[in-house]
């Protein structure tokens, strides 16, 4: 007889619709305007990043899934067994599959992702993959607080999952504060699987945030497209163009959304103006070297316990665990 797939729970801790209107109108009113990244991730946009990951100049996909793929046997060595794995955005599952493939008896799978279709499209696939696993998806904003669900079974161990560089794209001391929560999810005995991109030449970075089909601008522009269709808003994305380079001095690449002609946009009875040439900041994509990720980590009470690393040393995925109280 095949096994049934478990019921799956979705919890829904979206950001309601007030509050998006409200931070958006706060970013576009800053001097000079800066909007969060999380609002790339609507359905277009989950879609478009997908393409953004098979792209030939997009070597980080590439690089963790080689990781993934030779060394996702010793990953599950170091979480052991009967793990409640809780990952921060869901994606394309792709490399979480790898994962709990490896696992030995995971209890359940804790996806957190603000996107509600591109959560439910990743959770669909790998419950058909996984039909014993208890599937607890969470539709919310991993950076706030949220409700954790519960498996049916104990788990022996809560392991944060977080790959795709994302954490990259948050300042040091918001990153440090998202790793604290992952400490506190993960409790005294838990760990965290972490994708960190590593520091390289300048001209591979901006490649990969450049890439020559377009697909990376297409993604960024999709932002505006986002609020028109979400909020009400009239903006013209013909009228911007995607921006992004890499800032050495300060270790990241930073992205812009740059207006191309001086105009006026409107969203909830309010006028926010743009200069031609006035850039918008959309998002930062800080590179770290291995002992600046650690000190970081140490900051947020956590050691890296395992790094495992791609053949050209491009990208790592690393093994956090609590330090000693």
């Amino acid at each position: 007889m095949s096994a049934q797939a478990q019921p799956t729970l979705l919890l829904d801790s979206r950001p309601e619709t007030s509050e998006f209107l409200d931070d958006v109108c706060q970013g576009l009113s800053r001097q000079p305007k800066r909007l969060s990244s999380k609002y790339f991730y609507d359905s277009e946009g989950s879609k478009l990043f997908e393409r953004i990951c098979e792209q030939p100049e997009y070597y980080l996909t590439r690089s963790e899934l080689t990781i993934m793929r030779e060394h996702v046997g010793a990953m599950a060595d170091c979480l052991g067994s009967e793990v409640l794995l809780m990952e921060f955005g869901s994606g394309s599952g792709q490399k979480t599959r790898l994962l709990l493939e490896a696992l030995q008896a995971p209890v359940a799978y804790v996806p957190v992702e603000i996107s509600h279709t591109a959560l439910l499209d990743s959770v669909a696939g790998l419950a058909k993959d996984f039909p014993r696993l208890d599937m607890l998806p969470v539709c919310a904003d991993f950076t706030q607080t949220f409700q954790t669900p519960l498996s049916r079974i104990p788990a022996r161990r809560t392991v944060v999952y977080f790959p795709g560089s994302t954490l990259g794209n948050f300042e040091s001391n918001h990153a440090l504060r998202l790793l604290r929560q992952m400490r506190d999810i993960m409790g005294c005995h838990g760990g965290a699987l972490i994708g960190i991109d590593l520091k390289k030449d300048s001209s591979l970075l901006e490649a990969a945030y450049n890439d020559a089909a377009g697909v990376t601008a297409a993604f960024t522009l999709n932002m505006l497209a986002h609020f028109n269709r979400e909020l009400g808003a009239d903006f013209h994305p013909g009228q911007f163009r995607h921006y992004a380079h890499y800032n050495a001095l300060a270790g990241r690449i930073e992205t812009y959304i740059v207006s191309t002609v001086e105009q006026k946009v409107h969203l909830d009875g309010e006028t926010f103006s743009f200069a031609a040439d006035e850039a918008l900041l959309v998002e930062y994509s800080y590179k770290y070297s291995s002992q600046g990720f650690a000190s970081l980590a140490a900051e947020a009470g956590l050691k890296v316990e395992h790094v495992w690393l791609d053949p050209a040393q491009y990208f790592s995925v690393q093994y956090l665990v609590p330090t000693s109280t």
